[in-house]
């Protein structure tokens, strides 16, 4: 499994919190790349639901990761 920040974000959007299938289904519906579901497929198949992309990538990078400066815009 392998994610890059151009995968990931086909799950910004997702209805968090998602069960494992639910996110399979979302990317399914949504037209993601095929990429994505295969990731997807490699999660443990319980019904705990994951409650952000955080939860499946940790690396995954939030504003805070970022040097930009909202105030200026």
């Amino acid at each position: 499994m392998y994610w890059t920040l151009e995968l990931a974000s086909h799950l910004e959007d997702a209805p968090w919190p998602a069960t494992r299938d639910e996110l399979i289904d979302y990317a399914l519906r949504t037209g993601a790349p095929l990429e994505v579901v295969e990731n997807l497929q490699e999660l443990p198949e319980d019904d705990a639901p994951y409650e952000n992309i955080e939860e499946i990538w940790p690396d995954y990078p939030s504003k805070e990761d970022f040097l930009f400066n909202e105030d200026e815009y």
